[in-house]
């Protein structure tokens, strides 16, 4: 059991790598940098992969049969000695702490599996996307930096230490995004993300403190054992708080409404950090979350239904505006919105290993779009117009043929990958509760449609029609080199194959990804069953039979994704320059209000940052820094100088008083009358002792005469 008993070193490994870059990067070759920066990784997939498979042969035996794997290293937040206690909702005491620990078990085992493995060919592909950039060894810092923060994600045995995860990918979007600082196109959007993350994680924030006093634990396994007790009832209102509460953090996390805009924004990053943040790692970390979350979920009708409504209104919401981008990024940005979408929508209808099992999937097609969208933009000197591409297909034939495979998968064409996923999502949504949640099916499929024409609108844009770039790009066109055409290859074989671990009952399979999650998700059937569903939670629990509905379901998807693909194929095979947009052509407004993503920045401009005036009144932030600038100035600042005039005055007033009343007539008046009066005697009191003399003498002879005479 040595890589299982050793899962903590996982996460270390790349942790060690972003240390060496950021203390001794600079002074590496990049030969070193790529060996220690992939290196990690590549030890990090083995590691994992051992783990797994030894975690498969220990759950098995029948003392651990499906118990999850923990160890706890020690307690690095609070004590373990009972001496920092809080009180929960029912007055009684709980210890404070959160271990240094980490969990192993189906959910996080699948998590593990595809981090690990594709951010591993990401890094691969990295070396060859990179090798003329400058900040190489920064870049790659960044990266196993990224790769440590998910990794302490997964692996977290409690919510705090998932936190620190978690907050560690939302620093690594700021990096990442603005890599090309200098551009401030790129700090502005890492800023974005930077801030749009923060508001969801207050809600996270609250969610655990709601979590910890209500349930006194914030341990996976404590938790879920209270909440499957049966002690809390259905509906229990701090339940319901606590789950909207982290849903609000998962929107951050994944993009969803109304906290999605700093996602398609990410593209300011290099074209690797794109595949990483959209493909199977960043952005799933809030349906991560949710899917850990489950034994609080579905106490939780409610917020459920919530998850189920914004993932479906996001899904299509998302998809609409990736029929008319150009920016072949974009196009990539807006889908992944859109599936993050449907794996919401699975999880709000109770369909947990539906939705985990489209996360697995889209990792592989997903990643192999946006590397396969760096190839394109590589072979074309760095455009990312489509408009500015065309003819494409028979000058990079790698990168054609991988995306194509890509492209089929993401549109649900059997038997392609994501065919399985999406269908399983659409099933679960159709079947659950009676159909009460068919009206989410119908925006499900409507997503679908258009999931299949944007793709195969990009794919005949990019790599059909006439040459539309200049004759300088055409000239230098050529494939990438093998560090990146190997990556798509894999990623190829994933997004043709990785679908059929979960091959339907209904199409003779055994759907063995839904049947390695039981152990994590079957358990709460019985509480949805308590909720009045007769569906269960896990499909492979219920008696194996094939379904007429999903049958025609399944057709339907086909049709949806034929007609999608029959539209852009009509519209887009012989583009050449001019060429005209159906949308447009049909209904302009519609076109343009699509291509400004229904104004929703330009809203959140008005209304939220304030970078636009609503007439001559502007809101949002800068708004309110404006109102508190004018209340400063002509309150706070009034009010004082008001006192200060006042004050002056006083001052003003006392002087004169204490100089012309208790000075002049008080203390000098007195003064002046005395003086006034001396002046007679000061006639006679001269101070002079001669003069004194003098009189004498002159009165004694005075006196004598008058005696004479007399």
């Amino acid at each position: 059991m040595l890589f299982l008993n050793h899962i903590w070193i996982i996460p270390l490994l790349p942790a060690f790598g972003a240390a060496i870059m950021f203390f001794f990067g600079r002074r590496l070759q990049k030969s070193t940098v790529s060996a220690v920066c992939v290196g990690t990784i590549v030890l990090a997939f083995i590691m994992a992969c051992g783990a797994v498979w030894q975690y498969s042969a220990w759950s098995s035996t029948p003392e651990n049969y499906h118990k999850p794997f923990q160890t706890i290293l020690y307690t690095w937040l609070g004590t373990d000695t009972g001496h920092l206690t809080y009180t929960t909702h029912d007055g009684t005491p709980a210890p404070f702490q959160a271990d240094a620990g980490f969990l192993l078990d189906p959910l996080s085992s699948i998590w593990l599996f595809f981090v690990t493995g594709v951010g591993m060919l990401i890094h691969i592909y990295s070396i060859g996307y990179m090798a003329h950039e400058g900040g190489y060894y920064r870049f790659f810092g960044y990266l196993n930096l990224f790769m440590f923060s998910m990794l302490t994600l997964i692996l977290a045995n409690n919510y705090v230490l998932l936190f620190v995860g978690w907050e560690g990918v939302g620093l690594c979007y700021y990096l990442l995004i603005g890599f090309y600082f200098h551009r401030k196109s790129a700090s502005d959007a890492a800023a974005k993300a930077f801030i749009v993350n923060r508001i969801g994680d207050a809600g996270f924030i609250l969610g655990m403190f709601f979590i910890a006093w209500y349930f006194g634990s914030l341990r996976f396994t404590e938790v879920t054992h209270l909440a499957r007790s049966g002690n809390f009832a259905i509906g229990d209102p701090i339940i319901t708080a606590a789950t909207l509460l982290l849903f609000v953090g998962a929107c951050g996390k994944s993009a969803q409404i109304p906290l999605y805009v700093w996602l398609p924004d990410a593209m300011e990053g290099p074209t690797p950090v794109s595949a990483l943040i959209h493909a199977a790692t960043m952005v799933t970390a809030g349906v991560y979350m949710i899917a850990r979350s489950n034994a609080l979920f579905v106490l939780a009708p409610k917020s459920m239904l919530v998850v189920a409504i914004v993932g479906a209104l996001t899904a299509i919401f998302a998809a609409s505006i990736g029929l008319v981008q150009n920016d072949i990024k974009r196009v990539l940005a807006y889908s992944t919105v859109s599936q993050l979408g449907y794996m919401f929508m699975a999880l709000g209808v109770g369909a947990f290993a539906a939705g985990v099992f489209h996360v697995f999937t889209h990792a592989f097609f997903k990643a192999l779009l946006f590397l396969g969208a760096g190839s394109v933009i590589h072979a074309m000197s760095g455009e990312q117009d489509m408009r500015n591409m065309g003819d494409l297909g028979h000058r990079i034939p790698t990168t054609h043929s991988t995306m194509l495979i890509a492209t089929l998968a993401i549109a649900g064409i059997f038997p392609f990958a994501g065919f399985f996923s999406k269908d399983a999502i659409l099933w679960e949504t159709w079947s659950r509760e009676a159909g009460a949640y068919r009206w989410l099916w119908g925006i499900g499929y409507a997503t679908a449609l258009m999931t299949a024409f944007y793709m195969f609108r990009l794919m005949y844009l990019t790599f059909h029609g006439r040459p539309r770039m200049s004759h300088e790009v055409e000239h230098h066109i050529h494939e990438s080199p093998k560090s990146m055409t190997w990556p798509l290859v894999i990623l190829a074989i994933g997004a043709l194959g990785a679908g059929w671990l979960g091959w339907p009952h209904s199409l003779g399979g055994s759907d063995r990804f839904t049947k390695f999650l039981e152990p994590v998700f079957a358990p709460e059937a019985r509480v949805l069953q308590q909720e009045g569903r007769t569906e269960q939670l896990v499909q492979g629990v219920e008696e194996e039979k094939n379904n007429g509905s999903e049958w025609l379901l399944m057709g339907l998807s086909l049709g949806a994704a034929g007609l999608g693909w029959g539209m852009a194929w009509r519209s887009y095979r012989h583009a050449d320059k001019g060429y005209t947009e159906p949308i447009a052509a049909a209904a302009p407004l519609v076109y343009d209000v699509l291509l400004h993503k229904y104004y929703v920045d330009e809203g959140y401009d008005y209304v939220f940052t304030g970078r636009r005036k609503l007439g001559q009144v502007r809101l949002g932030v800068l708004g309110l820094g404006e109102a508190s600038a004018w209340f400063d100035t002509n309150v706070v600042d009034g009010a004082v100088n008001a006192a200060g005039w006042i004050t002056r005055l006083t001052a003003t007033i006392s002087s004169w008083w204490d100089k012309w009343i208790i000075d002049g007539i008080g203390v000098n008046g007195p003064a002046i009358l005395a003086r006034m009066l001396s002046y007679p005697a000061r006639l006679f009191e001269w101070g002079l002792v001669q003069w004194y003399a003098l009189v004498m003498t002159a009165g004694l002879v005075g006196f004598v005469f008058y005696y004479v005479y007399h």
